[in-house]
């Protein structure tokens, strides 16, 4: 009997004392504490939301929605440290495990904290949409973009603080770091300086159609810190270093007011002067009846006999649409190209086309009967004197 009541003063020393000198039923029951709310994750975040969801329905913005959205990811984690916070306070244990285990509480609080703000930024970011009216679309989005950066360096910061690690010598090493970085990365600062130029001066935005010279040319999709993804009109993307957008010379055809038709019309030189007048007359009208074209002063327009060129008499067709749209542009084109050519042929005349003229006063097979005829003659009168 001795030996099993040693045994079971052991077993019940063991289950006192069984770790860190924590009676093992409690640290069953702390686990059990946890599971439970792990188990209850779903549960407890969807209770919240739902009690949250009931105070934003009765608002009319939906700002409050796109909120409630992103803080949902934050919300699923709460209960998790839910959990390990009252597993702590039932062990209720002093000495280095229960040091570690409140470090590693506040850590997981600052970390749903700031990240709870970090998506928040987002839907709070379209409440600054007004503002593109002074300041370009991605010059905003770079801030926000700055702004969640900002949070998560504090975030990791405060986090590392709470483990007694100083973030100030870290600071300091990292900006003598930082020096040697940035005399190896200049052309990398070049092009982050050049990006906030760029969207200071609102050269472009996002969805322009722009060209640079020698560079590229084609439709602008993102402008980045350290370059700008331009997408060709055969659809294959450029990422564009933000200096060559910087330094060059850019064109935005985007911001066109409107676009231009620059013509030379070459007419045949039987056109009369009379049919000239009148075709310049007609075209000028139809241009000027036709909504779609900008009339002056608002405008340009143009139609007149132009040149007298080296196989037609040119007439000069100067004017501007008012859509800027490619597909479109083209489309008026077309209808002006149709309505010339029914005017030309109307008034009884044509275009003209290269041509040249050949003059020949003597051909080559002439001079060979002249002298055929004269060899004749020659030989005819060399055979009479023989006979005679």
């Amino acid at each position: 009997m001795e030996p099993l009541k040693a045994f079971g003063d052991l077993v019940l020393d063991v289950w006192k004392n069984g770790l860190l000198g924590i009676d093992i039923g409690r640290i069953l029951v702390a686990m059990a504490i946890f599971l439970g709310f792990l188990l209850l994750r779903k549960t407890i975040s969807r209770s919240i939301l739902h009690r949250l969801e009931h105070f934003t329905s009765k608002t009319e913005t939906q700002l409050d929605d796109k909120i409630l959205t992103a803080l949902e990811p934050p919300l699923n984690l709460l209960p998790i440290v839910l959990g390990l916070f009252f597993a702590r306070q039932y062990l209720g244990f002093e000495g280095t495990a229960a040091f570690l285990l409140d470090k590693l509480i506040r850590s997981m609080v600052v970390f749903t904290l700031f990240w709870s703000f970090f998506n928040i930024i987002l839907p709070i970011s379209h409440l600054f949409r007004k503002l593109e009216d002074f300041f370009d679309r991605s010059l905003l989005d770079w801030f926000f973009k700055a702004t969640r950066a900002a949070l998560a360096i504090i975030g990791a910061a405060t986090i590392l603080e709470i483990w007694g690690i100083r973030v100030g010598p870290i600071i300091a090493g990292l900006g003598l770091f930082g020096v040697a970085v940035a005399l190896g990365a200049q052309d990398l600062f070049k092009n982050l300086i050049s990006g906030i130029l760029i969207l200071a001066e609102r050269r472009f935005k996002i969805g322009d159609w722009i060209q640079v010279n020698g560079v590229v040319e084609g439709t602008v999709e993102q402008i980045g810190f350290r370059s700008t993804r331009i997408r060709r009109f055969d659809k294959a993307p450029v990422f564009v270093p933000n200096t060559l957008l910087s330094d060059n010379t850019v064109i935005n055809f985007t911001s066109m007011t409107y676009r231009r038709i620059s013509w030379l019309v070459g007419l045949e030189y039987r056109t009369t002067v009379k049919q000239l007048r009148t075709i310049r007359e007609r075209i000028e009208t139809w241009i000027s009846d036709n909504k779609d074209f900008v009339n002056p002063p608002t405008a340009p327009l143009f139609v007149r006999i132009d040149n007298f060129s080296d196989s037609s008499i040119d007439m000069k067709i100067y004017c501007f649409t008012r859509t800027t749209v490619w597909g479109e542009w083209l489309g008026l084109k077309e209808e002006l190209i149709c309505a010339i050519k029914e005017i030309v042929e109307e008034e009884g005349t044509g275009f003209a086309f290269p041509s040249q003229s050949l003059y020949v006063e003597t051909l080559p097979w002439e001079d060979r009967q002249v002298g055929t005829q004269a060899n004749n003659t020659d030989t005819q009168g060399r055979i009479a004197e023989v006979g005679e």
